[in-house]
């Protein structure tokens, strides 16, 4: 069963109010984004199996709906009036909110109510089969074909058939051993540890030994006394875990183990099953990530098969996406690689041989959807109009030109029906908050089902502009996303605040609602703040060259490009010059840190929130694909090192950190400040006790209000 988050069930069910004339307050200005100042939208946006029927969830009624491709108004179709009977009927407790599910067949649908997952007849609006499963589980991964459900208790991992029957795959009293789980930090597009055949009954899995890996000190506050609580991570140069796959067997109820080899420090990658269930492909990895092989494997014996080709980079290579089979052709596939400087798409056969590249040119494949029932065209969204848009478009599979899908300006989304003949569409770009349409695939305008209003009508909005800036290398082109102050005074200057990431794997500017912009930025803004994020070089959605010039020196091309930021800040003259804030989290947290201490001068604060100080303190895998190990690259280290600028510090900064951050782990923020100890330098610091990397829930408007005042105090 996919696992949905919308971040509207952490923030509560929205409440539609009629916007009020002027400025946001802190708390629409952190959770307005999602709740009553959210554009009109629908959720669970979906094709029923099999047919041209489509549905969606308004969840500020809470009611799902279903419509067709006619000019028909959608009706109606499920709600808890008719799930609730139905559970009740079955024995089980009434539900609070309509479930999220998937479809198992048209006819019927999977959803979980409380520890079991429930099978229900849309029709007869009847339970038909449930399957529990413990209150423990996590990492629950079902499989509809089947009916089997994996699911991790702790460090093991098990199976639940449809005869109800726990068969459990690991026995493991290691705590350092773990089954079913991410592995490798998550990194390389891993999100999950368990990768169901196509016909549901073999699972692969991932087995993690991480007992030879450090274990930090984390420390949970919610007991008395206080509970020490150990999480194993692997630093940068240090002894890293030991991954393997396993295969259960549901019917012979046998496992075997993959013949992966040495050296056990791998990165196993990107598992796939073949359509036939007898072979399994898997990116392998070196540790330098430099030099990747794709391997077949059989499922059955586990036996090494073959390499079908390697890739190598002096810098890194970073698989991302599986192997995507051609159903008519099980011998093809269709494999996702950078090789020549921007994500494309490449046909293979099983032989390891390349039968024609799909897509070229200077952008980015952004998503494989797959290919029609016929296997005549292959669809996919990408970056071919701008870096700063989505678009989809499809490519014959024997190759030709790409025909262009979406047709208005902006950040697009698609879900596609069974036979590719139609796709529910959803857009917004810097004018339009959010439409929903059904498209056909030949580019035709089917059905507008959402045409949102302005949720910001009536509010005193700033204006936006998407800015180009020259990077700091002289030709290339950036983008900014630039949010003017309102200003109550014409003859009085401005102060400004940069808002900054500035790492790989993220894109803060793109032409979508409010240039992708939080909310928070335009309350500044109304404020009186000048707000400029600039997507620097090292950030995403460019190709390789762009994202990787960072490569082992960390924080150098990056405050260069963002120091030309500056440059369009204080050329406004209503800009003060000599009060420029700056703000980030995490490798924004880093850069924020690194733009006060190496630009002292012209940063009066800052507030750096979970930030790398030194980045020997960070895992292994992201860690050394952008920097090597500390060994090998002492001089990026000690150049990227923030600890060691301490003593440069001028201005006013703010520490904010996780207090049981597993991901930038505290000692990077402690550090610093012991080193500002030690060089008599002043710095801010405060902790969230309960929250890991982010903080989130409602607490983040405590952060917000915390950085708002931080600002307001010392800028």
């Amino acid at each position: 069963m996919k696992k949905i988050t919308i971040l509207f069930l952490f923030l509560g069910i929205a409440t539609l109010i009629q916007a009020q004339q002027g400025n946001f307050s802190i708390t629409q200005a952190v959770t307005g984004q999602y709740r009553e100042l959210s554009p009109k939208k629908y959720y669970m946006l979906s094709w029923m199996p099999g047919t041209n029927n489509y549905t969606y969830l308004d969840f500020t009624i809470g009611k799902y709906f279903i419509g067709d491709i006619s000019s028909k108004p959608a009706k109606e179709f499920l709600s808890l009036d008719n799930i609730n009977p139905a559970l009740e009927k079955a024995g089980m407790e009434k539900q609070g909110r309509v479930p999220f599910f998937d479809w198992k067949d048209k006819d019927n649908i999977i959803f979980t109510v409380d520890t079991q997952y429930v099978t229900m007849d849309i029709k007869k609006k009847s339970v038909i089969t449930t399957l529990p499963f413990s209150s423990l589980a996590e990492n629950q991964d079902y499989n509809t074909t089947s009916g089997f459900l994996a699911y991790t208790i702790e460090n093991n991992l098990y199976v639940t058939g449809p005869d109800k029957k726990v068969r459990a795959i690991s026995d493991e009293k290691n705590k350092g051993i773990v089954f079913g789980k991410t592995v490798h930090r998550s990194e390389f597009g891993i999100s999950k540890g368990t990768f169901w055949s196509n016909s549901g009954t073999q699972l692969a899995f991932y087995r993690m030994d991480e007992s030879m890996v450090t274990e930090y000190p984390l420390v949970d506050i919610t007991e008395k006394p206080a509970v020490l609580k150990m999480t194993r991570y692997p630093m940068a140069g240090m002894t890293s875990h030991h991954v393997t796959v396993g295969v259960y067997n549901t019917v012979t109820g046998k496992t075997i183990y993959l013949e992966t080899g040495e050296p056990a420090e791998q990165y196993l990658t990107n598992i796939a099953w073949d359509p036939a269930d007898k072979n399994i492909y898997i990116a392998v990895l070196n540790r330098a990530q430099n030099h990747m092989w794709l391997r077949q494997y059989d499922a059955t014996t586990g036996k090494f098969v073959k390499t079908l080709f390697e890739e190598e980079n002096a810098r890194y290579v970073e698989p991302l996406n599986p192997v995507y089979f051609i159903k008519s052709a099980p011998d093809q596939f269709i494999w996702q690689s950078q090789r020549d400087g921007f994500m494309h798409l490449y046909l293979y056969n099983t032989d390891g041989k390349v039968i024609r590249q799909l897509t070229s040119g200077d952008w980015i494949i952004t998503s494989l959807v797959g290919t029609d029932n016929k296997d005549q065209f292959v669809y996919f969204q990408a970056t071919k109009e701008s870096p700063l848009e989505r678009h989809y478009y499809k490519v014959p599979l024997a190759g030709g030109e790409i025909t262009k899908l979406t047709g208005e300006k902006g950040e697009h989304d698609a879900v596609f029906n069974s036979t590719y003949t139609y796709f529910m569409e959803t857009y917004s770009n810097v004018d339009v908050p959010n439409v929903h349409m059904v498209m056909t695939t030949a580019g035709k305008e089917q059905k507008t089902l959402v045409r949102a209003e302005d949720p910001m009508k009536g509010f005193n909005m700033p204006k936006m502009t998407i800015v180009e800036i020259m990077a700091a290398d002289g030709k290339t082109k950036l983008y900014g996303r630039y949010i003017e102050p309102i200003r109550k005074d014409s003859t009085t200057k401005c102060p400004a605040i940069v808002y900054v990431y500035g790492g790989p794997h993220a894109q803060m500017v793109t032409n979508s609602w409010l240039g992708g912009a939080a909310l928070w930025e335009y309350y500044m803004a109304q404020k009186g703040y000048a707000v400029l994020t600039l997507d620097n070089r090292g950030s995403s959605g460019r190709g390789f060259e762009f994202e990787s010039v960072i490569h082992r020196n960390l924080g150098i091309a990056e405050t260069d490009d963002q120091m030309k930021g500056i440059e369009f800040l204080t050329s406004k003259k209503y800009i003060d010059p000599e009060r420029i804030g700056v703000h980030g989290w995490s490798f924004g947290g880093f850069m924020t840190t690194n733009l006060m201490t190496r630009y002292s001068k012209v940063f009066k604060v800052g507030v750096a929130g979970g930030p790398v100080m030194d980045w020997k303190y960070y895992e292994v895998m992201y860690g050394e694909r952008y920097m090597d190990t500390p060994e090998e690259n002492p001089e990026g280290y000690k150049n990227a090192c923030m600890l060691d600028k301490a003593k440069d510090l001028k201005g006013k900064l703010l520490l904010i950190h996780g207090y049981i951050d597993d991901v930038v782990v505290p000692q990077n923020s402690l550090s610093f400040i012991e080193k500002c100890i030690k060089n008599k330098v002043q710095v801010d610091f405060f902790t969230y006790p309960t929250h890991e990397h982010n903080v989130r829930n409602m607490d983040r408007v405590h952060l917000m209000q915390k950085v708002t005042e931080y600002f307001d105090t010392f800028l």
